[in-house]
Formats: C-alpha cells, sequence, structure tokens
C-alpha cells in the first residue's frame, strides 16, 4: 500500500462548459487510477453565479469528493437551505457565528482520512468576514486531532494575502492552494516547512473568455460602465487544477504539479 495520497483540485468551475469539461476529467483520473482524492471549487456553476444544491448534487456524483466556494456562495437561492444538508459542499470558514453550512470536512478514504478547509481573505472582497489568518489556525489545529491531511482552499484576491497564509500554515497543512482570480499563477512549490503552495489555480471554463465570460460583453463594461448581462463564453473548455501527492503519515506535501489541459 502506497504511503501517500494524490489528491487533485480543481479551480473555479464556470457554468455548464466547466461542469462538463470537469466531470469528464475527473472520471478520467479517477478511472486510471491517477488521483485518489478529487476537491473542486464550484462556486461559478451555475452560470457564472454560485452553486445550486442540484448542481452541487452533480458535480459529487462526477467523483468530486468535496465541492468549495467563496464570494458567491449564496448567489443561487437555495443554497442557504440545502448546505446544511450536504456536508461536502463547503462555505468559507470564517463567516460569522450562525451561517448555514460548514467550512471543512473530515472524509474516510481507503488510504487515509482527508480534511477539507474553505477560507475566503478580506483584501479587496466585497464581504466583511472574520480574520482568516484567526479562523484558519484554530480550525487546523481542531483538525489536526484527527488527522495531519489537511487541503486549504483559500478563496482571495491579492496574492500577498494568499502568500502570507500559506507562509503562516507551512508545516501545519498539505496544500494551500488559491483561488478566486480564475487565472493560473505558475509558482506552485512546497513551501520549507513541507506544504505545498499555489497562489492561484485557475479555472474550469471556456478557453476563449474574459475568466469565463463572453470577451465582448465584458469589453463592453469596461468601455461605459453599465449594467448588463455576462454570458458564459462558448468554444474550447480548459480544466485548470493542481494535483498534491501527500504523505499519509506526516500530512506534507512530497510534490506538486499544475494542470492546465483544453478538453473540448
Amino acid at each position: 500500500m502506497s504511503d501517500t495520497i494524490k489528491i487533485l483540485f480543481l479551480g473555479d468551475i464556470v457554468g455548464e462548459p466547466g461542469r462538463t469539461a470537469a466531470a469528464k476529467y475527473v472520471k478520467q483520473s479517477l478511472a486510471e487510477g491517477r488521483v485518489d482524492f478529487v476537491i473542486a471549487n464550484g462556486e461559478n456553476a451555475a452560470g457564472g453565479k454560485g452553486v445550486s444544491g442540484r448542481l452541487a448534487i452533480d458535480l459529487l456524483r462526477s467523483g468530486i469528493a468535496v465541492v468549495t466556494t467563496g464570494d458567491h456562495a449564496w448567489d443561487q437561492k437555495d443554497t442557504a437551505s440545502f448546505i446544511d444538508t450536504e456536508p461536502r459542499l463547503l462555505r468559507p470558514l470564517n463567516y460569522p457565528k450562525g451561517v448555514p453550512g460548514h467550512g471543512s470536512i473530515i472524509l474516510e478514504t481507503s488510504k487515509c482520512k482527508v480534511a477539507v478547509m474553505n477560507i475566503q481573505g478580506r483584501t479587496f472582497m466585497k464581504q466583511l468576514m472574520e480574520n482568516p489568518f484567526h479562523a484558519a489556525i484554530n480550525e487546523v489545529n481542531r483538525l489536526r486531532e484527527e488527522t495531519p491531511v489537511i487541503f486549504v482552499d483559500f478563496h482571495a484576491e491579492t496574492t500577498s494575502e494568499k502568500i502570507a497564509m500559506g507562509r503562516f500554515l507551512d508545516g501545519s497543512v498539505s496544500a494551500v492552494i488559491g483561488t478566486h482570480t480564475h487565472v493560473q499563477t505558475a509558482d506552485e512549490r512546497i513551501l520549507p516547512q513541507g506544504t505545498a503552495f499555489l497562489c492561484d489555480v485557475g479555472m474550469c471554463g471556456p478557453h476563449e473568455s474574459v475568466l469565463g465570460r463572453e470577451p465582448s460583453n465584458v469589453i463592453r463594461k469596461f468601455l461605459d460602465n453599465m449594467p448588463g448581462p455576462l454570458p458564459i463564453a462558448h468554444g474550447p473548455v480548459r480544466v485548470d487544477g493542481v494535483t498534491v501527492e501527500v504523505n499519509i503519515a506526516t500530512g506534507l506535501a512530497k510534490g506538486i504539479e499544475r494542470v492546465s489541459e483544453i478538453v473540448k
């Protein structure tokens, strides 16, 4: 039996094209034995605005073990009621007490227990959240009582806040991977104390787009600053993600590799 577990994390899933491409990629990766456990950020799955209960279930049925979110967590009106019934759909941990849902989960796999934690940054983000650093370390200490294998989705805008979080949690979690900007960065590395890090994992969505949206509509908005629809783009779809290999005994990363493929 291997002493490591390979975790695949897919970037923000955008609309139907992103859902279809992500599901296809996940099923193939699991069938071929390339990964053992899959996480995906699904907060843009419903036409780029949140994730409904039905779509969350579809993503989970495709083989994704945990769906994380971020600042669009509540854009679909049924999410607040659904999220309490499905613990594998996470919302950011650092919402105030009393908000529906949970910011972390521990799941049993054939190899080990895997914890997944979802946090949201505060710099240039609209929501008023609790301090993510205080929330993160308190939750990590709780999770480590049950497993050292802890994967963190840090949904944040700035590279500085993401890098700071990676450094802050270095050695206490398996990976800190950024989401939110939809643009994959090329700074993957294992930090000095053994935590895998990447500023932003990218997105699963139309390649010829602006963050998954039709370019002409986005450009128009930049030109006139007027409200209007921002439809999901068409054409080839890319899948952005990252695979992290983690030592089961220590919870520290042994390898990190970016994924970026056109799937249709």
